[in-house]
Formats: C-alpha cells, sequence, structure tokens
C-alpha cells in the first residue's frame, strides 16, 4: 500500500521563490532535449549494465551522488533494487544518521525508469469515506508539476508531491528515447530545498548511459 504526501507547503513556496529568480532554462542555451554528454566510463558499470539487460533497455549510472553515497548497486547505501513485471525499475540510495542536531541526519537518492513509457504512472493510496469505510484508489505517482526547465543538458520537469518511496522528495522527470526517467533528493536535513536542487544538478550532469548489451 502506498500512502499519499501531503502537500509540501514550504517546498512549494521554496520553489517559486526559486523560480521567480529564473528562467525555464537553468542553463542558458541549453538544448530542449537532453543532449549527448562526452563518453565516459560508468564507475559502477557491473551492476547497471547488468539491470540494463535485465530489462532490455537504456539506463543511467550515476558516477555522483552526495557522500557518503555511491552508485554501487548492491553496495552498502543501495537499500531498494526492485524490478516490476512491466520491466520499470527502481534503485534507492541512502545513509541514516540519529541523533538530535547535527548529529541526526538522512541523505537519500532514488532512481527510477519506466521502459516503453513517458506518461506518469500511478500509484495506490487509502481514503476514508463515510464511516470508517476505506477505498482504495490510484492517483499520480509524481504530482504539483512545476514548468520544465533544462538542468545539466537534460529538459527535466520538477514535482514537489510524491508518492512512495520518493515521498517528501524533489523529483525531477525526463525522457530518453519513449521512456520516462527520474530522480529525486530527499528533502530532509541536512538537506535544504536549494542544496536539493543542487545536488540533483550534479547528479544529472555525472549520469552515464548504459545500453543493454544485446543493442549493442
Amino acid at each position: 500500500m502506498r500512502i499519499a504526501a501531503p502537500v509540501l507547503p514550504l517546498l512549494a513556496v521554496a520553489l517559486a521563490l526559486v523560480g521567480a529568480g529564473c528562467g525555464a532554462s537553468d542553463d542558458p542555451g541549453a538544448k530542449a532535449q537532453a543532449v549527448a554528454k562526452t563518453p565516459t566510463t560508468c564507475r559502477w558499470l557491473a551492476g547497471w549494465q547488468r539491470l540494463a539487460d535485465r530489462i532490455a533497455a537504456p539506463v543511467y549510472c550515476p558516477n555522483w551522488l552526495p557522500d557518503p553515497l555511491t552508485g554501487q548497486i548492491g553496495g552498502r547505501w543501495n537499500n531498494i533494487d526492485s524490478v516490476s513485471r512491466d520491466r520499470s525499475y527502481l534503485e534507492g540510495f541512502v545513509w541514516q544518521e540519529t541523533g538530535p542536531g547535527a548529529a541526526g541526519g538522512e541523505l537519500h537518492v532514488n532512481l527510477r525508469a519506466y521502459p516503453g513509457a513517458t506518461e506518469v504512472p500511478r500509484c495506490e493510496d487509502t481514503i476514508l469515506g463515510s464511516g470508517t469505510k476505506a477505498r482504495r484508489v490510484e492517483i499520480p505517482c509524481f504530482s504539483d508539476a512545476q514548468p520544465p526547465r533544462t538542468v545539466a543538458g537534460f529538459r527535466v520537469t520538477p514535482y514537489t508531491v510524491n508518492q512512495g518511496a520518493d515521498q517528501w522528495h524533489l523529483l525531477y522527470a525526463w525522457t530518453h528515447r519513449g521512456s520516462l526517467y527520474t530522480a529525486s533528493e530527499h528533502v530532509a536535513p541536512p538537506v535544504s530545498f536549494s542544496k536539493a536542487q543542487l545536488y540533483l544538478r550534479r547528479i544529472l550532469a555525472n549520469l552515464v548511459l548504459v545500453e543493454p548489451t544485446a543493442s549493442r
């Protein structure tokens, strides 16, 4: 069961303030579509190559995640490694530390893809009806879409109200060859909204496209 995230007023206000000071593109003059980057080697190629082969579709390997996270599938920080029947996947990376003040905090990054689909997926939610009866409904997994912008060469749509593993995250979604891809960062101490934007920009700037072996 997926529980809907409440509207995030502080997140929405922060985005509005940031949007007021910039245009639709974070990179002036950048192309409207995702652009090819200088070929680089994926630091964690083995795991991401296996994932690309498993779903028979390209995947984006993250060469950079906020310290101490790494993009290694099956590594210490990889808390979610999931592939669904429709070949969509979710790779989650998390660091958590409990304690008062600066001693506590969390870093949480999710990377997703939906091969062959570009529409926002649907998530199940439970709502209360009359009396004590509850019913299950489907709602968009990503909502509160903001104006598209270009970030690190990717034409992304930011979403600030999301469900499931992306709850309380700032999420950037883009398309590549008929498939939807997303990257999201949890907005929670020690990550402010502005820092989440910086982290996502750097994550996108260091993504490496990994093609399935069969397509080479």
